[in-house]
């Protein structure tokens, strides 16, 4: 059981009646922080990261790396594959790149409600995490986790949470970029 010595915020009082501490530490912005154990061991922001180091288990890069590089790559040659069938039918390239890339944001949509599109990615890795479909999964997975609370204030509201800030910074810069465009043609 751990007590704080030093910490503003952070101290609640669990169900038992004793107080105990909740700590959201970022090391690279964190203040002194000093936690004390029912031993007497003091515990700095240092000895910390030591210690989680320590028993941090190393990740496998090469294995991860090829399965990432296999995972994309089986995506993207899916969406040619849709792209290719598409055009067979007569619709112009233009539309068939669309077209595919809506299958592709329709597919992890779907994946996702089905409870597979996790378990895809924690074995293909950062190679399902393309921006299509990663951005479609981290919009739907919020929506489905939260659609008990209702369709407003549960699944519309939460749909964002993850991705408002992308869509807000993603305007703004374009606006930004579009004004700094428009004045260098202005010359």
């Amino acid at each position: 059981m751990w007590k704080c010595v030093k910490f503003d915020k952070g101290i609640k009082k669990q169900p038992n009646g004793t107080f105990g501490c909740f700590l959201h530490i970022s090391l690279s912005f964190c203040h002194t922080i000093a936690m004390e154990c029912d031993t007497g061991m003091k515990m700095t922001p240092k000895s910390y990261q030591a210690m989680a180091e320590k028993r941090a288990k190393g990740s496998p890069i090469f294995r991860d790396c090829s399965l990432a590089f296999l995972g994309g790559g089986f995506l993207c040659a899916a969406a040619q594959v849709i792209i290719d069938l598409v055009s067979k039918t007569g619709i112009d390239e233009k539309d068939a790149r669309l077209i595919g890339s809506l299958s592709l944001i329709f597919l992890s949509v779907l994946l996702t409600a089905l409870c597979v599109y996790d378990n895809i990615a924690k074995h293909a890795g950062a190679g399902v995490i393309v921006p299509i479909t990663g951005f479609a999964n981290s919009m739907s997975s919020p929506a489905m986790e939260f659609k008990s609370e209702g369709f407003v204030l549960g699944m519309a509201a939460k749909m964002f949470t993850i991705a408002g800030p992308v869509i807000v910074y993603g305007t703004v810069a374009s606006v930004v970029y579009g004004i700094i465009y428009w004045i260098t043609t202005l010359f």
